[in-house]
């Protein structure tokens, strides 16, 4: 899988998002709901720069980190995009389900970046 390239895209799509949400649902949300629209891009954009730059540096761990931080985008990012748009507050229980796959991507890079220098 190239993860690069879907890190890549997901970029292209957080960019979209941030500006859907500047520009199209300014007007329509209120701030509570923004908020939680610009957090999700937030960390959409971050794990999408992730995906990017992750198998440059542990190519071993890629698809393991690449899966997990795919996953957590979806989960995270998409659940709080949901959220913002419906104010269905039991979508935000999908949320740190994203969160554990971040910290899992995160932590499955880092152990991986230790094994090879030992």
């Amino acid at each position: 899988m190239n993860w690069s390239a879907i890190g890549a895209v997901l970029l292209a799509i957080a960019v979209m998002s941030g500006a859907f949400g500047a520009h199209a649902l300014r007007d329509r949300l209120d701030a509570y709901s923004m908020g939680i629209w610009e957090k999700a891009v937030f960390y959409h954009f971050v794990h999408a720069l992730g995906l990017l730059v992750a198998p440059a540096l542990a190519p071993r761990a890629a698809n393991t980190v690449g899966v997990l931080l795919f996953c957590g985008i979806l989960l995270f990012s998409g659940s709080l995009y949901a959220l913002a748009l419906t104010c269905v507050r039991t979508l935000g229980a999908v949320t740190p389900l994203g969160g554990i796959a971040f910290i899992a991507a995160w932590l499955w890079l880092a152990v991986d970046l230790l094994r090879g220098k030992a």
